[in-house]
């Protein structure tokens, strides 16, 4: 306080920055509360992909099974190290509320039979229903990985933006009405006794 300069240019100016300050709380507050919705809702799509990939999963084991049965452990092992690789993923980044979040792109995984690099005569439909259900299971741990990186970051900046929030809410406001009321007082005070001077000039005028 003693380092303020009590004039009425000062008072305007923090009354200038007290309105800026209670514009920047209400826009962070907007901020914060469309970055919840926003996390409330790809949190929902976190669950359904989780669900997906535990039953895609599931699906693919019990496919892989009745091809080992058919084919043979050896055979299948085989197979999977001749199938060829994955087309390359593509990451684009997309902006929510000023936070850039990743986009997944990539081609469909799941591959037509004469895609895969492996002889398909004399190879069973087991294997390559097995094949097809392990592909549907690498797209939803792509389109996972998008949504759950999506989630880190939006609970990342839900919390710094709250911290701003709570600051200006709990201290840089506060703070400047103190002053406000400080520089206020302080002029009321100096008035009065610019009174109570011209008061006494007038009296030794008078006299």
């Amino acid at each position: 306080m003693q380092e303020i300069k009590p004039t009425r240019s000062e008072l305007i100016k923090l009354k200038k920055k007290i309105e800026l300050a209670y514009l920047g709380h209400r826009l962070l507050k907007m901020k914060r509360d469309g970055l919840i919705l926003e996390f409330l809702r790809v949190l929902k799509d976190a669950w359904d992909i989780r669900r997906q990939i535990n039953r895609d999963y599931a699906i693919a084991r019990e496919k892989m099974s009745m091809a080992i049965a058919l084919e043979g452990e050896i055979p299948v092992q085989s197979i999977a190290y001749s199938i060829s690789r994955a087309e390359g993923v593509n990451i684009e980044m997309r902006n929510i509320m000023g936070i850039l979040v990743p986009e997944v792109e990539y081609k469909p995984m799941i591959k037509k039979v004469d895609e895969r690099g492996y002889g398909i005569i004399g190879t069973s439909v087991a294997v390559s229903e097995a094949v097809s259900a392990f592909e549907k299971v690498v797209e939803d741990i792509l389109r996972a990985a998008e949504i759950e990186t999506t989630i880190k970051l939006l609970i990342k900046n839900i919390e710094k933006t709250k911290r701003r929030v709570n600051a200006l809410e709990f201290k840089v406001i506060p703070d400047l009405h103190a002053i406000e009321t400080f520089i206020t007082m302080r002029l009321d005070e100096l008035e009065r006794e610019n009174i109570f001077r011209l008061k006494k000039i007038k009296a030794k005028g008078r006299a």
